[in-house]
């Protein structure tokens, strides 16, 4: 098990250094694995903070402030119908569901379906990201899938995401602590994994350098898939 949680942190931080959302979709499903929900959950929101809060000053220049605002707005609204899914709702249910909305729309970016950017889509993609972050700890595919529609720059897409994600996760995780309840394990877990995020901290900067365009849009299609594909197998078990 520690091995296995080694990997996943390592391997999680470097993709979310490198694209700006990597972690949760990465870490999340296979956390679930090693942890009771309630654990995988603020496990990844704690560690998904770190990185967020050590990258944010290198890249804030990239940053949309205002996009920000209008994520931070519509998510507000999500992260308390996100918590009262996760008490009320079959997650089994609620995970099918997603995986099929993520295919689905990642399918139609892939055959360069677009979306014209407005205010309005903006919060409604910050609030099913508020809804997902406090349901099933996964705050990514929402704001993925608004980004590849509106055709955003990897350095522009990177830097409002990690600013977007200071809020959320925080957010999230004091929802998480208030309504669900914390332990011991789990910030000793977080703590322990600390090294490793640094880590992949230094290779995810390196590899972000290094990534042109194409070849970012062709890797965030993957993790979409890998999420919806994921998502859909496990809640099948």
């Amino acid at each position: 098990m520690i091995f296995s949680f080694a990997v996943i942190v390592f391997v999680a931080s470097i993709l979310q250094t490198s694209t700006g959302f990597g972690f949760s979709i990465m870490a999340t499903p296979f956390l679930l694995i090693l942890f009771e929900p309630r654990e995988a959950i603020q496990i990844s929101l704690i560690l998904s903070l770190v990185i967020s809060c050590v990258l944010i000053q290198k890249i804030k220049k990239d940053t949309d402030s205002g996009l920000v605002k209008r994520f931070i707005i519509g998510s507000a609204v999500g992260l308390p119908i996100g918590i009262v899914v996760f008490l009320l709702a079959d997650i089994d249910k609620l995970k099918i569901g997603v995986s099929l909305l993520i295919l689905s729309f990642t399918v139609l970016l892939i055959l360069k379906f677009r979306i014209r950017q407005t205010r309005i889509r903006d919060l409604a993609a910050g609030g099913f990201s508020g809804i997902l972050t406090t349901s099933i700890g996964m705050p990514g595919p929402p704001v993925l899938l608004y980004f590849s529609g509106i055709d955003t720059g990897k350095e522009r897409l990177r830097a409002t995401t990690l600013a977007f994600y200071l809020f959320i996760y925080s957010a999230s995780l004091l929802i998480q602590i208030l309504f669900v309840g914390t332990s011991k394990a789990i910030w000793l877990s977080s703590a322990a994994a600390l090294p490793l995020v640094l880590v992949g901290l230094f290779i995810g900067n390196r590899l972000f350098i290094k990534i042109n365009q194409r070849i970012f849009q062709a890797f965030l299609y993957a993790l979409l898939i890998f999420t919806g594909v994921y998502l859909l197998l496990e809640s099948w078990q």
